[in-house]
């Protein structure tokens, strides 16, 4: 089992930075690949970005590709999402999530985080 815990998100003006973290319990965290996604109000949740065991292999989203950066530390178990140059349409709740060993793009993941909500103003 790995639990995930979520922080950082909040209220933030366009054009601004948020940090999301994401805290995993457990010895084996380098034996899951992680991920981001989002889910904005009356839409379908959308992958944001996946890192690989190792941390040497990501994935973006073309909406976020240039402005997000997704991280690793396998010491610290957890995961991170830098957030800059922040849209009003990158408003959405934000889950990590983790799955074993393989990287992916799709929701197959197998442990997912409760959410923080990141709101953009413009």
């Amino acid at each position: 089992q790995v639990q995930l815990v979520e922080s950082g998100g909040g209220l933030v003006q366009a054009g601004g930075s948020l940090r999301l973290s994401c805290a995993a319990s457990g010895r084996t965290f380098s034996s899951y690949a992680m991920g981001w996604f989002r889910q904005a109000p009356g839409k379908e949740r959308e992958f944001v970005a996946a890192i690989n065991l190792s941390g040497g292999t990501t994935y973006y989203a073309d909406s976020v590709k240039g402005r997000f950066t997704i991280s690793r530390d396998n010491i610290k178990n957890t995961v991170y999402l830098q957030m800059n140059s922040l849209k009003p349409e990158d408003t959405a709740v934000y889950y990590c999530a983790a799955r074993r060993v393989v990287i992916t793009t799709t929701p197959s993941y197998d442990y997912w985080g409760q959410g923080t909500q990141v709101t953009v103003s413009s």
